[in-house]
């Protein structure tokens, strides 16, 4: 998408100054210069369910959440997978079913409604061709195996219906992988998850390891016989949490040709979230009596407004984390795995607004790119991590499809 590079540069220059990256030495006009020829994808945002439950419309500048049109064009954002997401405490696996559906009915729709702006897509080229019309690409995963109901039929209508990659299990286990959530009952994968990889892989759909065990990830990758992609998840030498990526997982995707796409989640990115969560009990009971009404929707239900007003007094009390934090995870995955495997997985909008400081929402990029250029990234590196690497691996996956 072309802009006008002095509107872009002035407003960078005001981003840059009141931003949590207010700090930055990086040139805005450098700045500016890089996201007029970046292609930048972001694999994993959870808008999905208010567009599905609430009626959320991309093409409002909204005062809550993180993701719409207006901000998107802010970040510069040429490329957005959407999350297929069911909860697996709330649904069976066939209900699961019915659910993805309709959350991928709704998606559709929502590009539809808003031609001249967004444009579905299903491959590298088809987000590079958007941009050059000047839309953004949208794009969907699905975000957990149990929303196939162990059927691969399931998984290829899936992929008919635009999802370019599936997390093989949430926060529970599916009966063919373990989470990396709970106490192992599979030691990994099952022969049939193999089969469900092996099929992903013969369609050209990106095997996705958030989520998973170390046992089930070590298990894919010597199944895949195409890259795979962490969609969102980050590093445990920094943040010792199960979603995130030990140095040795790091060194093992860069190995197989893959990407880690790098979570924003305070609770992946600093160590003291937990202490920190203590100071806001009343606030987190709240939020639990609340969900104790919830109907089977998703994570935004029809309590969607009252639990962003519990999320706002959460958040005033406890602040936010520097945007350092984000950086140095972007910074200790290059260096494990290198400049060739790191990628953007925000997790906007399932995040419940703990995000760091400067990156409240999606159009905080050029903070990120601000603070990369602070530490001494290149722009060639950095187009590599706003896009570039993405785009090769979905490449290489639609390459070795068969």
């Amino acid at each position: 998408m072309k802009r006008s590079p002095a509107l872009l540069l002035a407003a960078l220059s005001i981003l840059l100054q009141t931003g949590g990256s207010a700090q930055s030495k990086a040139d805005p006009a450098r700045v500016a210069k890089l996201l007029n020829s970046a292609v930048v994808i972001d694999l994993h945002d959870d808008t999905t369910q208010m567009i599905t439950d609430e009626a959320y419309n991309l093409a409002e500048k909204h005062t809550y959440g993180q993701i719409d049109i207006p901000r998107m064009k802010v970040g510069h954002v040429a490329g957005l997978f959407l999350s297929i997401w069911t909860d697996t405490d709330l649904f069976t696996p066939t209900e699961s079913v019915h659910r993805t559906l309709e959350q991928i009915d709704a998606v559709r729709r929502e590009i539809a409604r808003h031609p001249s702006e967004l444009e579905s897509a299903t491959t590298a080229d088809q987000i590079v061709a958007a941009r050059g019309r000047g839309r953004i690409a949208m794009l969907m995963g699905v975000e957990g195996g149990h929303a196939i109901d162990s059927d691969l039929g399931v998984l290829r209508t899936y992929y008919q219906l635009g999802a370019r990659y599936m997390t093989l299990t949430h926060t529970n286990h599916t009966p063919w992988a373990d989470t990396s959530s709970k106490p192992a009952v599979h030691k990994g994968l099952t022969d049939f998850g193999k089969q469900v990889v092996k099929e992903m892989n013969r369609l050209g759909m990106m095997v996705d390891i958030s989520h998973v065990s170390d046992k089930t990830f070590y298990d894919v990758l010597a199944t895949s016989t195409a890259p795979v992609i962490a969609s969102h998840s980050s590093c445990r030498a920094l943040a010792n949490a199960p979603r995130n990526m030990t140095d040795d997982m790091l060194r093992a995707i860069a190995a197989k040709n893959g990407v880690v796409h790098i979570n924003f989640f305070e609770g992946f990115l600093d160590e003291s979230y937990g202490t920190r969560m203590k100071t806001v009990t009343p606030e987190l009971a709240e939020q639990a009596a609340l969900d104790k009404k919830t109907p089977k929707f998703g994570d935004r239900t029809a309590y969607g407004p009252e639990s962003r007003k519990i999320n706002a007094k959460r958040i005033a009390k406890l602040g936010r984390i520097p945007l350092s934090k984000l950086l140095d995870h972007f910074e200790h995955a290059v260096k494990v795995a290198g400049i060739d495997h790191v990628g953007l997985g925000s997790d906007f909008d399932g995040v419940e607004d703990q995000l760091p400081e400067g990156m409240e929402d999606v159009s905080k990029l050029p903070n990120l790119v601000a603070g990369l250029m602070d530490r001494g990234f290149s722009d060639t590196d950095i187009l590599k991590i706003l896009g570039g690497n993405t785009l090769r691996v979905m490449r290489d996956v639609e390459k070795a499809a068969k």
